[in-house]
């Protein structure tokens, strides 16, 4: 049966990893749904998502190449610190520090206290509107190459927050990037380069932590989930950025808030335990 979780707790992290619904909230609802009853634990989360970060480097291989290049050609002066790849190096790196920092400090309680439904439904409210404000009074006139040191360290404190399950990585940055002005395709690409560094970090961590010890499921039934979130996460990058070019993001804040309030009802009723 665990082989069978397994699959099915990939293709979901692979589904929603990089919509703005936060994966981590239905990996976590799902575990208690599942035969198996069973929260699947911070490690197996975050050594999935290597499977979803795995097929953002694909789908984004020329760019991040480039920038990587333009990046190293900065600090040997043979290119322009001005340079717009140049530049989009250092701001993922500068967007990257407040995840770092903020995961080592609140290492506890992002494996224990904020794993609680009870703060997942109520993140997944809370951000689905701020989402929706978001997108509708944003500006969505800036582009990239705009993008500004002030601009990328905020979008990195926007990241940090999807620490807390519930909150969505692609959605705190998304949401961020549609209040600072730029438009829904720009802030949903900087999301997806912005947490390589973070979410790669993150997984080889939990796995050099946890090996050995996955929690409920074993390495080879993680490593299965993690094949086909990659697989699936490919697929859903494609399809996000072709819909958020010329649609808004309701769709997801209303799923967002559906599926907070089903939580609670769910907790109070004793269907899902906290």
């Amino acid at each position: 049966m665990n082989w069978f979780e397994a699959i099915f707790l990939g293709f979901l992290q692979g589904l929603t990893e990089f919509l703005p619904i936060s994966s981590s909230a239905h990996l976590r609802i799902a575990g208690e749904l599942l035969p198996g009853a069973q929260d699947p634990g911070a490690a197996f989360t975050a050594i999935t998502q290597l499977g979803t970060e795995t097929a953002v480097a694909v789908y984004f291989w020329k760019d991040i190449v480039r920038i990587v290049k333009a990046w190293f050609g900065s600090l040997a002066g043979r290119v322009p610190r001005s340079d717009p790849d140049a530049r989009m190096g250092w701001l993922i790196i500068v967007g990257t520090l407040p995840i770092v920092i903020l995961g080592l400090l609140f290492q506890d309680q992002i494996e224990s206290t904020f794993r609680s439904l009870w703060i997942v439904a109520t993140m997944l409210i809370v951000f689905g509107v701020i989402l929706a404000v978001a997108d509708a009074v944003g500006k969505q006139q800036r582009t990239l190459d705009q993008l500004t040191y002030k601009h990328g360290i905020l979008y990195g404190f926007a990241q940090a927050l999807a620490l807390i399950p519930g909150v969505s990585r692609s959605g705190g940055t998304i949401t961020a990037g549609l209040l600072m002005g730029y438009t829904r395709e720009a802030a949903a690409r900087y999301a997806f380069l912005l947490a390589i560094p973070a979410v790669f970090g993150s997984g080889l961590y939990q796995l050099a932590k946890s090996w050995g010890d996955t929690g409920p499921y074993g390495g080879a039934e993680t490593a299965l989930a993690t094949v086909v979130a990659f697989v699936v996460g490919f697929v859903i990058i494609g399809w996000f950025l072709r819909y958020v070019s010329t649609r808004s993001y309701q769709l997801f804040v209303w799923y967002r808030i559906g599926l907070g309030v089903a939580i609670y009802i769910a907790l109070a009723f004793g269907v899902l335990q906290p």
